[in-house]
C-alpha cells in the first residue's frame, strides 16, 4: 500500500501541473486583445464566436454568433463578420459595424482613442468624426437580434383605424 501512495501522489501532481500549464497557455480573448491595444472592451458585443489577428499587420476578423444591435448613444449594428486593422489606440479599415443616425445607417470606418487615455473615443463615419464619452464602451454589452428592442423604449402601436389617425393628427 505504501508503494501505491507515492505513485498516486505523483499522478495527481502531474495532472495538476498539466492542467495549470494548459490554462496559462490559452490564447487571449478578443476583449483582452482590445485592452492590450489600449481600446475599451465594450467595442464588441458579448456574442463573439471566434477571432483571428495577424501579428504582421494587425488585420483581424471577428465572427459573431449572429448579426445584432446594441444601443449606445446611437443604435449600432454588428454584422456576423467584422474586419479591420488593429493598431495601438485605433481600429482602421473597419467593415461590419454600422451606426443609425436619423433614418439612415452609416458604416463606421475607424475607431480611435486618445493616447494617453482620456474620457473620449472617436468614430469616423465617412468624412464625419464623432467624439463620444468612452464610459459607455468600458463594459461588454449583450446584444439583441432586433433593432427595435435595442432602443430601450417600448415600440408604439400604430393606430388601427382611420379615425384614430385623424385624432392623432388633430391633437
Amino acid at each position: 500500500m505504501a508503494a501505491k501512495t507515492p505513485t498516486l501522489l505523483t499522478l495527481l501532481t502531474l495532472t495538476l501541473i498539466s492542467s495549470t500549464t494548459a490554462l496559462s497557455g490559452d490564447p487571449p480573448t478578443v476583449y483582452q486583445i482590445l485592452e492590450k491595444y489600449g481600446l475599451p472592451t465594450g467595442l464588441l458585443p458579448d456574442s463573439v464566436k471566434s477571432y483571428s489577428l495577424s501579428p504582421d499587420d494587425g488585420s483581424f476578423v471577428v465572427e459573431l454568433e449572429q448579426p445584432c444591435y446594441i444601443q449606445f448613444d446611437y443604435l449600432v449594428y454588428y454584422d456576423t463578420k467584422i474586419t479591420g486593422k488593429l493598431n495601438v489606440g485605433s481600429i482602421t479599415d473597419l467593415d461590419g459595424i454600422q451606426v443609425k443616425r436619423f433614418l439612415f445607417w452609416f458604416s463606421v470606418d475607424e475607431i480611435r482613442v486618445d493616447l494617453p487615455s482620456s474620457d473620449n473615443i472617436y468614430f469616423t463615419v465617412g468624412i464625419i468624426n464623432k467624439k463620444l464619452d468612452i464610459d459607455q464602451f468600458e463594459t461588454v454589452h449583450s446584444c439583441t437580434d432586433n433593432a427595435l428592442s435595442s432602443c430601450g423604449q417600448p415600440v408604439s402601436q400604430l393606430p388601427a383605424t382611420f379615425d384614430e389617425v385623424e385624432m392623432l393628427i388633430t391633437e
